[in-house]
């Protein structure tokens, strides 16, 4: 595998640790579980706390429903699968923003 794969590896899985992390930390705090109808309440302080914790939380969030969704409504293989790419590059991006971020503090080298 070439360096470039294996960051790509590391960062995938950091962005779905961060994921988890950013969704049980916000479970641990209000005592419900987060969701993107959050957003629906309109133009409102909290509104606008709860876009950085669902931007980070979102890769684990499209999974739980998806997983959820296949299991209770019976969704199509093909729905399952778009969702885990598209859970997956968001996991991706997000993580390796997550190591660009530490390299540039200067607490992770290259």
């Amino acid at each position: 595998m070439t360096p470039e794969s294996v960051q790509n590896v590391l960062a995938l899985a950091l962005g779905f640790a961060v994921a988890g992390l950013c969704s049980s930390a916000y479970q641990l705090v209000t005592s419900r579980l987060p969701s993107f109808s959050l957003l629906s309440a309109g133009p409102s302080p909290s509104t606008f706390a709860a876009v950085p914790v669902l931007i980070l939380a979102a890769p684990f969030l499209i999974m739980r429903n998806t997983l959820l969704g296949r299991r209770q409504e019976g969704r199509r293989f093909e729905f399952v699968f778009l969702a885990t790419l598209i859970a997956g590059f968001w996991s991706l991006m997000s993580g390796l923003v997550l190591v660009m971020t530490l390299q540039a503090c200067g607490f992770l080298y290259a």
